[in-house]
């Protein structure tokens, strides 16, 4: 009975026991209490890897916030230079009022263009003039962008041997984008397009364009220049070459060279503050072309009035 007593052997190792098993039980419930894993599988995990990878780290959750990223009379800019940029020149904006009536033919009448516009992907090998491609890019570079950094290339592409080699790269990484990280998901939901990671036309087609995000610049005195937005600059300019590639009566698809980027931005030459960002092929169809019979979302589904 003497083990028994508060100052016995057997009572201290009880108590210690005892207390181990509260701990423990503890930690089980609060274990029990926090959010379980995604159970998405392995192919979301890596759609999720992917996607942090083609980011490269270049945005962030602040690069999609309207404050800026630091303020302008940064210590490091001199107050001659704030001076210079608050005095910087202005023009007369050029424009001229259109009457209500052409304003609204005008808008209808792109519409109506614009909805007949296709992705194509069996294309013609016939030419185009390198001045058309010109003026496509032109119209590309006319898009806004944030701090008007203009974070964008374009690399325009005819060379036969280097569009063999963009195929055999792109193609590379689709096919282990379609049977492996791609998910079933997805690939089923491609099927009725009647695509796969087969990619002939970026070599049939007369030019390919590849887009390429700026993540960074330089200053006129070669220091950095941060591109601000660039990613979100790079779509509306990316729309616009769509828009005109279309108005010149050609087509094309937008090809997004998953897992490809690094091999492409070194494949052209580019720096290591380039992404490749989309492969448009660019030229006329095919004879004979079909596409998917497909429906666009009516206006209702589309536009909120408030």
């Amino acid at each position: 009975l003497n083990m028994l007593e508060p100052t016995g052997p057997v009572f201290w190792i009880t108590v210690l026991v005892g207390v181990v098993i509260v701990l423990l039980f503890d930690r089980f419930k609060k274990n029990r209490s926090l959010p379980k894993r995604s159970t998405a599988g392995r192919a979301g995990r890596r759609a999720n890897q992917r996607d942090r990878t083609a980011r490269n780290g270049s945005e962030s959750e602040s690069d999609f916030s309207d404050e800026p990223s630091s303020p302008v009379t940064d210590p490091g800019v001199p107050d001659d230079a704030i001076a210079e940029l608050e005095n910087a020149p202005r023009i007369p904006l050029e424009y001229s009022l259109v009457e209500e009536s052409t304003m609204i033919r005008r808008a209808l009448d792109f519409y109506e263009h614009m909805t007949k516009r296709r992705t194509v992907r069996e294309f013609s090998s016939r030419e185009v003039p390198l001045s058309v491609i010109e003026s496509i890019v032109r119209t590309a570079g006319t898009s806004p962008s944030g701090a008007h950094c203009q974070p964008w290339t374009y690399v325009v592409v005819r060379d036969a041997d280097v569009k063999a080699e963009i195929r055999q790269i792109i193609e590379q990484e689709e096919e282990l984008n379609y049977d492996r990280r791609m998910g079933n998901v997805w690939v089923r939901d491609l099927i009725k397009f009647n695509t796969s990671h087969e990619k002939p036309y970026l070599e049939t087609a007369p030019y390919l364009i590849i887009a390429f995000e700026q993540t960074s610049g330089r200053r006129p005195d070669g220091g950095k220049q941060p591109h601000y937005y660039s990613r979100l600059s790079c779509a509306i300019s990316c729309g616009f070459l769509l828009a005109a590639i279309h108005n010149a009566g050609l087509v094309t698809v937008t090809s997004t060279p998953l897992n490809a980027y690094g091999a492409l931005r070194d494949l052209l030459g580019r720096p290591s503050t380039e992404k490749a960002f989309l492969v448009l092929p660019v030229g006329y169809p095919a004879d004979d072309v079909t596409v998917p019979d497909l429906k666009r979302k009516p206006l209702h589904d589309i536009m909120i009035l408030k």
